[in-house]
């Protein structure tokens, strides 16, 4: 079966910018993820991430390029973990991050499985919505309960008095 997805830019301006790309069942993450960037115009050598996401898209379970959680926890990785393992018609959605220092978001949707066609090369990429802008969408990042009145630096303690400081300022 052949997976037909709808990858959305997260960017806040008034363009919607998006690729329809459709790719095998059984391929890897990391077939998606090539055919991601090569869509969007990337080059593809920065880390990545894809996240299970909820109907809300809020972001669940990592889903890596490489393992680099030096042994604390093991790592889903991209390329050992099959489209059809995380995403099905009950779990559609999935959010890709690129390049961790631009942050580039994508909304990842299954729209549709349908049967594969007769000389179709896959990954295929179907249709093209807008451009990708030059620079990565800035994140407004929101806290539930943040008190808008806290000020990390207001603790009553004065940096330059080093008299009241616990150590010895001659230590070496």
């Amino acid at each position: 079966m052949i997976y037909r997805f709808r990858v959305i830019l997260d960017n806040d301006t008034e363009d919607d910018i998006f690729r329809d790309i459709e790719i095998r069942e059984t391929d890897s993450l990391e077939d998606l993820h090539n055919a991601v960037t090569q869509s969007f115009g990337f080059d593809g050598l920065e880390m990545a991430s894809f996240y299970i996401s909820n109907d809300d898209w809020e972001q669940g379970e990592e889903i890596s390029m490489f393992d680099v959680s030096e042994g604390a926890n093991s790592v889903r990785l991209m390329n050992e973990t099959s489209l059809n393992s995380v995403v099905h018609e009950a779990q559609t959605k999935l959010i890709y991050v690129y390049d961790f220092l631009s942050m580039w978001t994508f909304f990842v949707e299954l729209a549709e499985i349908v049967d594969e066609a007769e000389g179709t090369d896959y990954p295929n990429l179907m249709f093209v919505h807008g451009q990708i802008p030059d620079t990565a969408p800035e994140k407004a990042f929101e806290a539930e309960n943040f008190d808008d009145d806290f000020n990390e630096f207001d603790d009553d303690i004065d940096v330059d008095d080093y008299e009241d400081l616990d150590f010895d300022e001659n230590w070496n």
